[in-house]
């Protein structure tokens, strides 16, 4: 361990521990930034390892220890802790493209869920010294989480948009680059991991609202998505991943909402199967991983993307011809060519032509695979989709 009061505050320190191509070949991994102000405080190591034998070794923060799953980049540039604590991170490596995150400390009243969701986090820099407590350091210590500093992370962004999505293991308080690999290769594939029931509710649970009444089925519920409901006067009834479709029905809802959730949306077969049964009995709506669950519901398909969409700058294109600027977080996608006749796609993706969205207007269905109570652009989504799904109720 190595204490910073070795280094002048004034300097750099290059991090020259090796970057392991996999092929034999050893280089300068990248810059660290070791004047941040933060005195006393010891160099924790830690290193990334790939499925496909490549490491990179950098500073650890929080604790020690290591998780392993896939690795992923989130482009936003702020809202660090609302991705960190979104439940369709469960099971992932989070790397954030941004070169600091932290900036402005620990914004707790903005957070997703009670705690954070990603296994374990991946920057080139985290702010030591924001205006605001706790630091990203100190908030990962003291909730003992993983994360992984002073690596490069614009490699390993063009790294994966180039071989697609890899598992990834996180050692904390080691470099051993080697078992980090080996950690990696023995991780299950994200579509053998049943995710979901880690991050849904045990039990029903209920937020009064005097308005329309709404059937929630928890995949991963995130808490601005309460907010949206709650604020337009949601009579909230939220259930288990695991409901059946009676229990559903004898609360008589106005409608039937689905929510985002971690892994592969073909892992969660009971909530197809109710909101099957649902289908053509109730309004259905959905947001990420409850687009792609009613586009199952429905006999549709859903696929793995390459390296998914994630981030706060996603340009989605309306039927109308509209761009809208959205937050995205999804690794899969649903197939347009097999919805079935009836269904139309509402948005697409502006950047690979992906669905978005799609309706169905016989059957009541109105999902997106956005998320607009994110509110990620000037033209916003919440309103386009929430009132809208609303006057569909009136």
């Amino acid at each position: 361990m190595i204490s910073r009061d070795h280094f002048p505050r004034s300097k750099k320190l290059k991090n020259t521990a090796p970057f392991n191509d996999g092929q034999g070949g050893y280089g300068i991994d990248t810059i660290v930034n070791t004047y941040s102000g933060a005195y006393h405080m010891e160099i924790m190591k830690a290193v990334l390892g790939l499925e496909d034998g490549q490491y990179v070794v950098g500073e650890g923060f929080g604790v020690e220890g290591q998780c392993s799953g896939e690795l992923v980049f989130n482009t936003l540039m702020g809202g660090y802790m609302e991705a960190l604590s979104d439940p369709s991170y469960y099971g992932q490596i989070l790397m954030f493209t941004f070169p600091m995150i932290g900036n402005y400390g620990v914004d707790a009243q903005n957070m997703q869920s009670p705690q954070v969701k990603a296994l374990g986090a991946v920057c080139h820099e985290i702010c030591e010294m924001p205006d605001n407590k706790p630091t990203i350091r100190e908030y990962f210590e003291q909730k003992k989480l993983l994360g992984i500093c002073g690596v490069d992370t614009r490699n390993l962004t063009i790294k994966t948009r180039v071989k697609g999505t890899l598992r990834a293991a996180l050692v904390t308080g080691s470099d051993d680059g080697e078992n980090a690999v080996k950690l990696a290769q023995e991780t299950p594939a994200i579509s053998d991991c049943d995710l979901i029931p880690a991050v849904s509710c045990k039990a029903p649970y209920r937020i009064p609202g005097k308005g329309k009444r709404i059937a929630v089925i928890d995949l991963g519920l995130k808490t601005s998505m309460i907010t949206s409901l709650s604020r337009r006067k949601g009579d909230l009834y939220i259930f288990p991943y695991n409901v059946v479709p009676d229990d559903i029905f004898a609360i008589e809802p106005d409608c039937l909402f689905i929510t985002n959730g971690p892994g592969d949306p073909k892992t969660a077969t009971s909530t197809i199967r109710t909101v099957k049964e649902c289908i053509g009995q109730l309004p259905i709506f959905g947001i990420c991983m409850g687009n792609q669950i009613a586009a199952l519901a429905l006999g549709g398909d859903t696929y793995k993307l390459k390296f998914g969409h994630r981030g706060a700058n996603q340009p989605v294109k309306y039927i109308d011809g509209r761009i809208f600027i959205t937050t995205q977080n999804h690794g899969f996608a649903v197939d347009a060519q097999s919805l079935p006749e009836g269904c139309e796609v509402t948005f697409v993706n502006a950047n690979d032509g992906t669905v978005e969205g799609f309706e169905d207007e016989h059957a009541r269905i109105n999902c997106v695979q956005f998320h607009p109570e994110a509110h990620a652009g000037p033209m916003d989504t919440e309103c386009h989709y929430f009132d809208g799904l609303f006057r569909r109720l009136a």
